[in-house]
């Protein structure tokens, strides 16, 4: 029969849905098998984890996921849809573009309800592969100086290519700057560090990004948040380890291996 051996459980970032991994382990005929658990984290420190004030509206793809609270990020891929990660899935979504003041009318604001929410088919909750998904906004998007689509990639970007990833986060700044848009430069690591990072748990579906040594993460932003290589998005913010810990790096979305199926579904709805 199965039997409970271990669970643990840790909370680091309460406004932050950055996944981390804790291990639930189950006995069956002798077999140990890991069941990833998704956490929010909670940490009552506001410090800057490498990251800076982004300059506004610099990044006019940017997107804020809300549903009565803001729950994840995502990025404009153009004026009808929305691409986020899968864990942030919910059936009711408003998004709004144009922000980088949360709370504060700037005027350049956008908000649209979305329509239909599709997570990949493929979409894994246990090891969280294929962690992508696209959210069709009820009415077009209007394009301006403030609201632009990012552009999908036309290769997967290489082994250290910089990087940038952007959101909101308390935890990412000063109490003062904790509500404007941050963002984060980070490279891409080889396949071989990020297996080391992670022994077994990542699959062709995804990357790591950042730095082994620590002290610059995405954990302190949201999930579903976009990563902009070269004019290009290449990540969708994912799942990771603590947050900036040593040999313990960001793990994102692979946007390059996904073009057919976003591409095909945007153009099916």
């Amino acid at each position: 029969m199965w039997s409970l051996v271990f669970v643990l459980c840790v909370v680091q970032h309460l406004t932050d849905f950055h996944i981390l991994f804790t291990f639930v382990y189950l006995h069956y005929c002798k077999t140990l098998i890991t069941h990833p658990v998704c956490l929010t984290s909670v940490t009552g420190e506001d410090k800057i984890v490498g990251g800076y004030e982004c300059t506004p509206h610099s990044q006019p793809h940017q997107v804020f996921l809300n549903s009565g609270y803001h729950f994840c990020g995502g990025a404009l891929l153009s004026e009808n849809w929305v691409v986020s990660a899968a864990h942030c899935y919910m059936s009711r979504v408003e998004v709004r573009l144009g922000e980088h003041i949360i709370g504060v009318n700037e005027g350049t604001e956008q908000f649209i309800r979305a329509s239909r929410v599709i997570r990949h088919p493929f979409y894994n909750s246990y090891n969280n592969s294929n962690d992508i998904m696209l959210i069709k906004l009820s009415k077009p998007a209007t394009l301006n100086w403030y609201v632009q689509p990012v552009a999908l990639p036309t290769s997967c970007a290489p082994v250290g290519t910089m990087c940038k990833v952007s959101s909101w986060s308390n935890s990412m700044s000063s109490t003062a700057d904790r509500n404007k848009l941050q963002c984060l430069d980070i490279p891409i690591l080889s396949d071989r560090d990020c297996d080391n990072s992670y022994p077994g748990m990542i699959t062709q579906a995804m990357f790591c990004a950042g730095y082994l040594e620590g002290g610059k993460d995405s954990c302190q932003g949201d999930s579903g948040g976009p990563v902009v290589c070269n004019g290009e998005l290449q990540g969708v913010v994912s799942w990771g380890y603590g947050c900036a810990e040593k040999d313990h790096p960001g793990v994102y979305a692979k946007v390059c291996i996904f073009n057919d199926w976003l591409e095909r579904t945007m153009a099916s709805y």
